[in-house]
């Protein structure tokens, strides 16, 4: 059903859709996903960044142990 739709049709929804909502309001819209994007990689990068600290600690306090055990 969707795969027939073409670029006249996609014109037409595009037309339809800055009819009903304003150029305002979409503009305000993909501002907002914008942010939203930057927001969620902003996070994984925390969460990767946070992951690797940990990691890192727990590295060190195996080497400590294996050290004390020597």
């Amino acid at each position: 059903m969707l795969n027939n739709i073409g670029l006249p049709g996609l014109l037409l929804i595009a037309v339809v859709v800055l009819v009903l909502f304003g150029r305002g309001k979409i503009s305000s819209l993909m501002g907002e996903v914008g942010k939203g994007i930057t927001s969620f990689k902003k996070g994984i990068n925390e969460g990767e960044k946070q992951l690797k600290d940990e990691t890192a600690d727990e590295i060190a306090d195996v080497k400590e142990d294996t050290k004390d055990k020597v």
